[in-house]
Parts: structure tokens; C-alpha cells; sequence
């Protein structure tokens, strides 16, 4: 039915390309490329021995614009799934606009010398994605993503108005490391390492890094010290639902992981600028990426559960209602499936399902969108099927 170019080869590409491979029906061609071709190769053989899925590789470079106009004019994809880093979303939306190539992200765009992300370079997109009648899709991952995806499903079916949310984020895993991020390094520690900031009565609250933080009870995980982050989804979430009074992200983090943070950061190995190593250029988190174990690497030996999801307070009929919309999803078995670990896999699967939303004729328009924008039904329908199923708890005590 279509043609799908995965760029990226990490974990979370890994994931996607599995998932792909398991709908062939709709996914009839898939090509991975990256900059390192050899780790393409290496998800195409594992997707030939499991699912007898042939995919084509290839080597690009996603900073470069004409080599990636060059790929897509030669394989002609109908969608491309952006899974590399934020860095590279407005080349390859770029390259997609030249050729005539829907897109689709995880996460939205970061300049590479400011730890500083929002969705306006990319709305910037608008009209020239709608004059070329071709798709954005924005935040297609879990958070962003399918946390977008369940505030729009609590507005359809449980609320009138949703006047707070809070996202809660929590890996109650254990990848046996001393030191390890479950995603790309650079971006991880370059997220937490911000400034916090939450929405409150038409205002944005800005506060020092980690610096709001306290326990919160997860399903079937019980209760982990949780800190307020800001994260990307609240800037379309809070415009996209205009009732909303609260909106705040937080996410749980280990004493020995925050420990090893504190350490990076004073010893300067955090920073995102350039200095002179014998007289050679470095950037000091970008050495420290190449030190880390890489996340792809950590599902082996990974125990645990990761819980993810949206607590909403509003109302319904003229009464006060709470709703918490969740998912918890096994490192284990999401290893034993795709050989990745829990964090990449709750990334890549909704990649997936927004791929086949849009293959499908599910979801679609002309222009760029965030996915809460869409019909939340048969993507959280698809999800489910996919290997991450979702729960409800209405009225339930829950913290905010």
C-alpha cells in the first residue's frame, strides 16, 4: 500500500521498524537509513530472519538537505518517519517539501547550540506544507504523542471542559548500569537539565531545574519521587484545549541517577558549547555520548515497568470529574519482541501507529499538525493492538 523511509538506526528507528515490518500488509516497502549504514543493516537482517521482511538501507546524512532530496526522489517514499535527532526535523521537513514527502516526528526541533525546544519553527511550516498539500505530523511518540493523543480522547468522551492536567512520567526499571539514559544522552540530559516551567491561568511559571518535586503513586509500581519538567506537549496541549487552567509534566528520577547528573554537570561535562582539546574542537556532552552506554544497548539485562499517562481534572455534565488515562509497558517484554528496552519501545510503537493512522486515510490534511488535532479513536484502537494497551481510572483518588 505504501512506501515508508524510517530515518535514524537507534532504538527508537529499531522499534518503529519492527512494527512496520508486523503491518506489511499496509507497509509494503521500508528503507532505514542513517548516517551509519552499518546499523540499518543490522535491523534489516533481524527483520528478514523475524518476520521474513525485506527492507533496503541506506547512508544519509540528515543535516544535509541535498542528500536527503537525493534519497527521497530516489526511493519515493509516502511518508517519512523522522526518528534521528531534534536537531534534524527542519532539514528533513525541508528535503520533504522539495520533493513532495509527508513527514512524521517524535519530538519537535532544537537548535543544536541551545538546550531550548518549541513547537513554533516547525508551525512556521504551516502554509507551506498546506500549499503543497502535503502532512506534518508532530510529537508522534509516547510523551509527546500518545500523552496528546489521551487528553483529546479524555475531551471527546469524558469531559465538557478539562481545566487540569498533569503528564506523569515514571521508569520504575532497572537497566544494572551505574550511569545510563534511556534515549539519545545528548538530548536527554540536555531536557532535564533545564529550567522547569508549567502553565497556570493563561501564564507560564518558569522554575529551576528539578527544583518542584514530590512523590506521586503509580499502578502497580506504587510511589516514586517525581520532579516538574517542562515538556513539549504542554505548549500545543494548552493552546489546542483553551480551558485548560493547569498543565504541568513531571517525571521520576532515581537519587543515584540525579547524583551522577549533579557530578556531570559541575565537572562541565553538560555543556553544549565547544572547546578546545588539543586543539580540536569538542563539545563536551557530545564526548560524554560517546562514552555512555548506548540506549539501544540497555535492554538485555533491563527489569521493570515504565508508567506513563495523563491526569485530568474538569468538568462533565456541570460536575467536577477526574480521569487518569495510562499505559505501563514491561522493559522485559518489550526486549524479548524488538531487543530494545521499555523507553524505545513506548517511543517507537506510536511512531508506528501515527504511520499507519496517516497510511491509512485516518488521519490527514494538508498542513502540519500536532496529534491531539486528530481523531484520538482509532489510533489509541491501533495502539492497544500494537502492544500497548491502556487503562482508565474514572473518579479515582488521585493526586494533583
Amino acid at each position: 500500500m505504501a512506501k515508508i523511509l524510517i530515518i535514524g538506526a537507534g532504538g527508537v528507528a529499531t522499534v518503529a521498524a519492527h512494527k512496520l515490518a508486523q503491518n506489511a500488509d499496509v507497509f509494503t516497502e521500508i528503507m532505514i537509513a542513517s548516517r551509519t549504514k552499518k546499523k540499518c543493516d543490522s535491523i534489516a537482517d533481524d527483520l528478514k530472519k523475524r518476520y521474513g521482511v525485506i527492507a533496503q538501507t541506506a547512508q544519509v546524512d540528515a543535516d544535509n538537505v541535498p542528500e536527503l532530496v537525493a534519497l527521497l526522489k530516489s526511493f519515493q517514499p509516502k511518508l517519512v518517519m523522522n526518528l534521528a535527532l531534534p536537531y534534524q526535523d527542519l532539514h528533513i521537513m525541508d528535503a520533504c517539501l522539495e520533493v513532495g514527502c509527508n513527514y512524521l516526528d517524535t519530538a519537535n526541533y532544537e537548535p543544536l547550540d541551545e538546550a531550548k525546544y518549541q513547537y513554533s519553527w516547525q508551525w512556521a511550516y504551516q502554509d507551506r506544507f498546506k500549499e503543497a498539500g502535503l502532512t506534518a505530523i508532530l510529537g508522534c511518540g509516547f510523551d509527546p504523542g500518545v500523552t496528546s493523543v489521551f487528553t483529546a480522547y479524555a475531551a471527546k468522551h469524558h469531559f465538557d471542559e478539562i481545566h487540569e492536567l498533569d503528564i506523569v512520567d515514571c521508569n520504575a526499571g532497572n537497566h544494572h548500569k551505574a550511569f545510563a539514559t534511556n534515549f539519545n544522552p545528548e538530548i536527554n540530559i540536555r531536557e532535564i537539565t533545564q529550567k522547569g516551567r508549567y502553565f497556570l491561568n493563561g501564564k507560564w511559571i518558569e522554575t529551576e531545574p528539578l527544583e518542584i518535586h514530590k512523590p506521586l503513586t503509580y499502578p502497580e509500581i506504587g510511589q516514586r519521587e517525581s520532579y516538574l519538567m517542562y515538556h513539549e506537549e504542554l505548549e500545543s496541549l494548552v493552546k489546542n484545549f483553551p480551558t485548560l487552567k493547569r498543565a504541568r509534566f513531571w517525571m521520576t528520577f532515581g537519587q543515584e541517577y540525579l547524583t551522577h547528573l549533579r557530578v556531570i554537570q559541575n565537572i562541565g561535562m553538560a555543556r553544549i558549547d565547544e572547546i578546545d582539546y588539543n586543539g580540536q574542537k569538542i563539545v563536551p556532552i557530545q564526548f560524554l555520548k560517546a562514552v555512555l552506554p548506548a540506549p539501544e544497548t540497555l535492554g538485555e539485562n533491563y527489569t521493570g515497568w515504565t508508567s506513563i499517562g495523563c491526569r485530568i481534572k474538569g468538568v462533565k455534565d456541570g460536575k467536577e470529574k477526574t480521569y487518569y488515562i495510562y499505559n505501563n509497558c514491561s522493559h522485559e517484554a518489550a526486549y524479548k519482541e524488538t531487543g530494545t528496552q521499555g523507553i524505545s519501545y513506548t517511543t517507537g510503537v506510536p511512531a508506528m501507529t501515527g504511520a499507519y493512522m496517516f497510511v491509512t486515510g485516518q488521519w490527514g490534511g494538508a498542513g502540519v499538525f500536532n496529534v491531539e488535532e486528530f481523531n484520538p479513536d482509532p489510533f489509541l484502537a491501533k495502539l492497544a493492538e500494537s502492544g500497548l494497551p491502556w487503562h482508565e481510572i474514572i473518579n479515582g483518588d488521585l493526586e494533583f
